[in-house]
């Protein structure tokens, strides 16, 4: 449905592109008619159309004058005049399309076939932008994991986390903000909770988030330099793929 709203102060020729509407284009809905500039902002503001159908002289103002005086034009303009030396200046105002009256069917039926490839694009551009939203809000909410400690649960953000190191049957967790979580969970069930989100284990007694490594030294056997200032030894079978994750950073 196309929800349109008609601005034209003559009674007869609101009428006749009603008529015209119902007859030629059924998609279009006309939700309100305005004799004139005041009452047509009034309108366009209580309801607001998809399209417009503007004429641009009228008594108590032009057609042009109602656009420049609202605040976001966020429907389209078609303009409706017996006189074409206003053509060029709706050009100007970015119109969709421009009706010479009388109005001839193909031409409203053309016009009306450009506003619904506009709505079509801009709905489907709306749809895209809601599913790119609820895709990143999913990615937000997966980002999160739980950690449980005698005295609470805790909510932890996976970027959050710079490192973690076994403890015997514990795992000391370490943050960016400088706490430390001691969590009662070997580090390879916590290796299987993080593996997916870009955590890699250097070490039997490491797992590092990827995003803290700032280098690789070569020395003393090969270690990994985080951003906490951290060393964290790198076996000598796990070398190669941290290397490797090093190089594709």
């Amino acid at each position: 449905m196309i929800k349109a709203i008609i601005i034209e102060d003559e009674k007869m020729s609101r009428e006749t592109l009603r008529r015209m509407l119902e007859k030629y284009c059924p998609a279009v809905t006309i939700i309100a008619e305005a004799d004139g500039y005041r009452k047509g902002m009034e309108e366009i503001r209580k309801q607001p159309p998809d399209v417009v159908f503007l004429d641009i002289q009228m008594p108590d103002g032009s057609g042009f004058r109602l656009l420049e005086e609202i605040e976001e034009v966020d429907f389209e303009v078609i303009f409706t005049t017996a006189f074409d030396q206003f053509a060029i200046k709706a050009i100007k105002y970015s119109a969709l399309d421009y009706l010479l009256k009388p109005i001839i069917p193909q031409d409203l039926i053309d016009a009306i076939g450009k506003v619904e490839k506009k709505i079509s694009k801009y709905r489907h551009k709306m749809n895209l932008d809601v599913m790119i939203d609820t895709m990143k809000s999913q990615e937000d909410v997966s980002r999160k994991i739980i950690l449980s400690t005698s005295e609470m649960i805790h909510v932890i953000n996976v970027d959050d986390i710079i490192r973690c190191e076994s403890d015997n049957y514990y795992t000391n967790f370490y943050f960016t903000d400088g706490r430390r979580l001691l969590i009662s969970k070997t580090l390879k069930e916590n290796e299987e909770l993080l593996s997916r989100h870009n955590f890699v284990r250097p070490h039997k007694s490491h797992l590092v988030n990827i995003k803290y490594i700032k280098n690789y030294i070569r020395q003393e056997g090969g270690y990994i330099l985080m951003s906490d200032g951290s060393r964290i030894p790198v076996s000598r079978r796990k070398k190669d793929k941290i290397l490797e994750i090093i190089y594709n950073l």
